[in-house]
């Protein structure tokens, strides 16, 4: 058994590299086509085939059961709309360290709005000499934010699920070096201590908090029960540091709004630390609320609701 680990590894990069060819491929194409015609190209390929796949149904029928009040055509043109969304932001991943262009100093001139506010926000989560947690979702173009932090001096390491295939897991690294900041596995050897680490040098941990976690805390989402991953309020329980939400809004002419959440005043529990579930809850109400402000910027199309007997 010992000696056939070595050749399965061996396998799954092998059979991972066609797969990897390709995505190199698209975004050579991507490339020479330039961030706003690639935006485009993503969308209208997602739009048109999106609705033959499976997921399709999946998003129709979360949307139904998120906004029971809104007619076929309305739910129908918002999943049209999210697949638009995920095409581009597909399209746009080679272009990440392009688009993000923004000016302080002239906000009329490149791509990137960011209200005075978030400014302040962000400002005084970078300076404050403390560590940090930041929780986002996958609205918009979700990658920017880590852009931000890195073309700003914001020490972030996003945690993420790896890729169970090797040759994947080496690109996702690869295509994130250039314009963000650090990655840290949520699974595997080591990942509970890389984690902390970076609470325990000052640093600012993120993660999407969005999608279904089969051994997290069970919560309120859009009016139905959700299980969610609990990593983010368990480590502000063990470090008490403050929690940011962050998120992105696409606007019209292929231009973005960066948005940052004051410090969440999360519920505590009679000890005074941070209650966890309470915790999550706090978060996904800040999530439910940016997804019922741009429903068609949201990622439907995954199995988001499976609490069992629900």
């Amino acid at each position: 058994m010992r000696a056939s680990h070595p050749v399965a590894r061996a396998w799954a990069w092998i059979a991972g590299v066609p797969m990897v060819l390709l995505v190199r491929g698209l975004f050579a194409v991507a490339r020479a086509l330039g961030p706003e015609r690639s935006s485009d190209l993503g969308a209208a390929v997602t739009q048109t085939l999106g609705r033959f796949f499976k997921q399709n149904r999946i998003a129709l029928k979360n949307v139904r059961a998120a906004f029971p009040e809104k007619s076929d055509e309305e739910v129908r043109a918002i999943v049209r709309t999210a697949w638009s969304n995920l095409g581009r932001t597909a399209a746009e991943y080679p272009h990440l360290g392009t688009i993000f262009d923004f000016d302080p100093e002239d906000q009329s001139r490149g791509r990137i709005e960011v209200s005075e506010a978030d400014i302040e926000h962000f400002l005084a989560l970078r300076d404050d000499g403390r560590a940090g947690i930041i929780f986002s979702a996958h609205l918009g173009n979700w990658e920017l934010p880590a852009v931000c932090a890195a073309r700003f001096g914001l020490e972030t390491t996003a945690i993420f699920r790896p890729p169970n295939d090797p040759a994947a897991a080496r690109l996702v690294a690869e295509i994130r070096s250039g314009t963000m900041g650090g990655l840290a596995a949520s699974t595997g050897a080591g990942a509970a201590y890389a984690i902390s680490g970076v609470l325990d040098r000052g640093g600012h941990v993120g993660q999407l908090i969005d999608q279904h976690f089969t051994r997290g805390v069970v919560v309120d989402f859009m009016g139905r029960p959700a299980l969610t991953n609990p990593l983010l309020a368990k480590l502000a329980r063990h470090y008490d540091v403050p929690v940011h939400g962050a998120r992105v809004i696409r606007l019209q002419g292929h231009r973005f709004r960066l948005e940052i959440t004051p410090p969440l005043d999360l519920p505590r529990d009679a000890e005074g630390l941070i209650d966890v579930p309470g915790a999550v809850q706090a978060m996904t109400r800040v999530v439910e609320g940016w997804v019922r402000e741009h429903p068609e910027q949201w990622l439907w199309m995954h199995r988001r609701w499976r609490v069992p007997g629900a």
